[in-house]
């Protein structure tokens, strides 16, 4: 099916999802995740309470009750579902996509993701089968619960003394409205900050160049030290900094370091994934002596690798930051709250965010370049040949597509799961070098199309 991909179910509403398959989702669920209760949230899309009403009355003819805490970011249901101990939830999301879409993301007991090697495959075989729902004689209840304080509360142990930062935040119409201005006040400047899952500002995606630019203008507009940009449920974040320029997410790992390596003097590994800055590595080292782990792409794989080293926090290239003070999932609220807690006592210290970002990194970044083609191993396994033979990398990482390190360069190709693209990426030192390897690449690409 269409909807069932590598992290989460996701997909146009009507076509790719619809009533009928939220209902045998939500019936087949407990036999893929047992438990006799799910906890569901939903966020402000406007078929999510569609979703919500077929996905909650298919577990309640299993005998499995519902909890629902009604509209929700992604990360809440996260934080709820390890901390009163739920054995399995559902966020009702499409997270980054279109308004017309919609999709679910599943999590078992201590919020441990739930992907398609992890049980989404069985759930997708359940659903396309011919067996048809016998609804129990006691179905399971119903109910509301309200847990919006309590995260509230939560969230607010990690906000700083902001009182001399200029901020601008757009919510993208998303589920960050719910919470945003509860812990960062009224003085920001908003954009975007009423509930509407039409997306009227701008799709809820921070990553494509679009949808950061009215982010851009009001920071350069109101003179700010930082933007905010948050994605459709909020479990991404993007920066802008005070000249009105986009951060590198994977760069933001390297700043949070700041927090947890030096002001909370926190042990253990940093998690980054394959497509991450060698930067990271580099900052985090020569501050803090840090060790960095590099790891599969995706939320499926990133919070598991992170429980398993048991590591203080990571993140990934597309604005996902995993910390084990939140259960070891991801949160853009909580980087929010961090990273400006963090900017503050740098500026204090008369440092700007570009000045900070300019001291992480000396590379020269390609930005990641998508090329369609459906030869897609033929084509990486050329790129990876062509470098390996003419010279030997210093590190080669081949679980997510390849990378292949060398002294002052790099290069990650590998195959979207989620889209019909081979994705790559590259930094250099110098800026030459890197148009000679963009260019090298895409000759090569482009030969096995």
């Amino acid at each position: 099916m269409k909807a069932f991909k590598a992290y989460d179910i996701r997909g146009v509403w009507g076509t790719d999802l619809n009533e009928e398959i939220a209902y045998r989702i939500g019936y087949f669920l407990p036999e893929v995740l047992p438990a006799k209760t799910y906890l569901v949230g939903r966020d402000m899309r406007l078929s999510s309470d569609t979703v919500f009403l077929n996905l909650a009355n298919g577990l309640r003819d299993r005998g499995v009750n519902v909890e629902s805490v009604g509209l929700s970011t992604t990360p809440m249901i996260y934080w709820a579902t390890a901390k009163y101990g739920y054995e399995a939830s559902v966020m009702i999301t499409a997270s980054h996509n279109p308004s017309n879409h919609n999709g679910m993301k599943i999590s078992a007991k201590d919020a441990k993701p739930v992907g398609y090697d992890t049980g989404l495959n069985k759930l997708e075989k359940l659903v396309e089968s011919d067996i048809k729902p016998q609804p129990v004689e006691k179905r399971g209840a119903i109910s509301e619960i309200n847990l919006y304080s309590e995260y509230v509360e939560f969230q607010s142990q990690f906000r700083g003394n902001i009182d001399n930062l200029r901020v601008a935040v757009d919510c993208s119409n998303g589920a960050s409205n719910i919470f945003i201005k509860r812990l960062l006040g009224d003085t920001p400047y908003y954009i975007n900050d009423t509930l509407d899952g039409r997306f009227p500002g701008h799709e809820p995606n921070p990553l494509e160049a679009e949808n950061q630019e009215q982010i851009k203008e009001l920071v350069k507009q109101n003179k700010c030290d930082i933007g905010l940009l948050f994605d459709g449920d909020a479990d991404r974040i993007t920066f802008i900094d005070e000249k009105g320029q986009f951060i590198s997410p994977d760069l933001i790992i390297a700043f949070l370091g700041n927090y947890f390596l030096g002001e909370k003097k926190q042990k253990g590994i940093v998690l980054q994934d394959i497509r991450s800055s060698r930067a990271i590595q580099e900052y985090l080292g020569k501050l803090y002596d840090a060790k960095v782990e590099t790891w599969r792409v995706g939320r499926a794989y990133a919070a598991l690798k992170l429980r398993e080293l048991d590591g203080c926090f990571g993140g990934e290239l597309a604005g996902h930051y995993y910390f084990r003070d939140f259960y070891y999932s991801d949160s853009g609220i909580m980087a929010a709250l961090l990273v400006l807690r963090l900017l503050a006592q740098f500026k204090a210290q008369g440092k700007s965010m570009s000045m900070i970002v300019k001291e992480i990194s000396g590379y020269h970044n390609s930005g990641e370049i998508n090329f369609t083609i459906e030869k897609k191993k033929e084509a990486m396994d050329a790129v990876r040949d062509h470098f390996m033979n003419l010279e030997k990398p210093e590190r080669f990482l081949d679980f997510d597509g390849y990378r292949l390190d060398y002294n002052d360069w790099w290069l990650n190709i590998r195959p979207s799961n989620t889209e019909p693209y081979l994705r790559f990426l590259c930094e250099a030192k110098d800026e030459k070098k890197l148009k000679e390897i963009v260019d090298t690449v895409t000759e090569i690409v482009k030969s096995k199309m």
